[in-house]
């Protein structure tokens, strides 16, 4: 292991912002408790709540309740492990710096090769949400703005022999080029919140508008959907809370440290019944016909075509920040920790083109959630806590934690393998 290692020394000042950099800049030294709620909210709300209806149609409303709150309880769980493995290894003696992020814990408890891992993670994470908005986007605007007449847009793109997605995706793409040249977060920031307001208010609508349907309707549901879908349904879950890696900077900020654990549960608590009543009033509402992305069973009129607008804006601008991360990880690997333009602009071709080749916002979802995030999110702190502590936990605390990362890793593989013959299926 790590342990006698230091980091090299650097000052803080001189780096472009990090992965553990705090989506809301801390106007004050140590942050509130509600500054720190709010904080947890943005790090864990995003996109992937759009596509929780459909998963629920997939599993079934019943099962998808249970597997949507036990993935929350788990996740909980696995980021006190890391917040209690950070606290214990700035314990040691021996003049450890500063522990700051999640890959400061890998390289501290496995030298180089566990920093390492996590930065592939934290980049594929990243990437897979961004590639997720580009998705959400360029679907979301086809649905909208392609007119079914020969004189219609749709009719126009389509005699050029490209599908209407990649005409809008490839519209997103020399904007982002532009955004994404954007040196710091800190002009992009407010964005974050922007996104997040616009998140809560496109949710609350759309709720609204699923009780009413599902009033009129009826439409007929089913509880479980079978074990051939558990791990779907165990994929997108894990997608819709993942944020692992903002758990350390939002609690190194805090000001009453030893109540971090009761706000971030009371924080998952509240996540997790926004989800549920999300996910099951949208299945409830339109039943065998709810679609990939809930916002296109909204149908025509002026409040649907804006909230489908401001999420498709919000997410355009939140990109650039959800790709951050990216950035500073392979500006320190490959430039020196410098601002680097081209390595921005091929990875944001990157994120296009595979984002072109995904032809389902949830079954995307599945395969983010599974592949990386399960090992992000479960794995990897388990395994990190396991290391720092093995020596002074029980029986009971070792077979815990060994189980979390036997369950991440079973949750990984099958979670992949059923996502990508889901996706493969798709195309064909």
């Amino acid at each position: 292991m790590g342990f006698g290692r230091k980091k090299a020394s650097s000052s803080a000042k001189t780096f472009p912002p990090r992965e553990d950099t705090p989506l809301i800049a801390k106007s004050t030294p140590l942050s509130s408790q509600s500054k720190t709620f709010a904080n947890v909210f943005i790090a864990i709300v995003g996109a992937g709540v759009l596509g929780l209806p459909y998963a629920f149609k997939r599993t079934g409303w019943l099962m998808s309740l249970i597997m949507l709150f036990s993935v929350a309880g788990l996740t909980h769980y696995c980021m006190m492990l890391l917040v209690n493995t950070r606290g214990k290894l700035q314990s040691f003696s021996g003049g450890f710096s500063k522990i700051t992020s999640f890959g400061d814990v890998g390289f501290t408890v496995c030298g180089s090769i566990g920093r390492f891992v996590v930065d592939v993670m934290i980049v594929l994470s990243q990437a897979g949400f961004c590639i997720g908005y580009l998705i959400f986007i360029a679907n979301t605007l086809a649905n909208l703005f392609n007119s079914p007449s020969p004189h219609g847009l749709a009719s126009q793109i389509l005699a050029l022999s490209m599908p209407a997605k990649s005409w809008y995706m490839w519209g997103c793409f020399p904007f982002q080029l532009g955004l994404n040249s954007i040196a710091t977060l800190t002009h992009l920031a407010p964005l974050s919140i922007f996104a997040d307001v616009v998140d809560l208010a496109a949710m609350g609508v759309v709720i609204v508008k699923d009780v009413f349907i599902m009033m009129e309707n009826r439409p007929e549901v089913r509880a479980f959907g079978g074990l051939s879908v558990f791990f779907y349904g165990m994929g997108v879950a894990v997608y819709a809370f993942e944020g692992i890696g903002m758990v350390l900077p939002i609690e190194s900020e805090m000001r009453e440290r030893e109540k971090f654990g009761r706000i971030l549960g009371l924080s998952m608590g509240l996540i997790s019944v926004i989800y549920g009543a999300f996910g099951v009033l949208g299945y409830f509402a339109f039943g065998n016909d709810t679609q990939d992305i809930i916002t296109a069973n909204l149908g025509p009129g002026l409040i649907s075509l804006l909230v489908q607008l401001g999420l498709c804006i919000n997410l355009f601008f939140t990109f650039p920040l959800m790709m951050n991360p990216v950035y500073e990880i392979l500006e320190r690997r490959f430039w020196g920790g410098r601002y680097c333009l081209w390595l921005r602009w091929v990875s944001v071709l990157l994120v296009t083109l595979v984002a072109l080749m995904v032809p389902n916002f949830a079954d995307f979802m599945s395969l983010v959630g599974s592949s990386v995030c399960c090992g992000l999110g479960f794995v990897l702190p388990a395994l990190f806590h396991l290391l720092v502590f093995k020596e002074e936990m029980s029986w009971k605390g070792w077979s815990i934690d060994v189980g979390i990362v036997a369950l991440g890793l079973v949750l990984a593989v099958s979670g992949t393998w059923y996502a990508l013959m889901e996706i493969f299926a798709v195309k064909v």
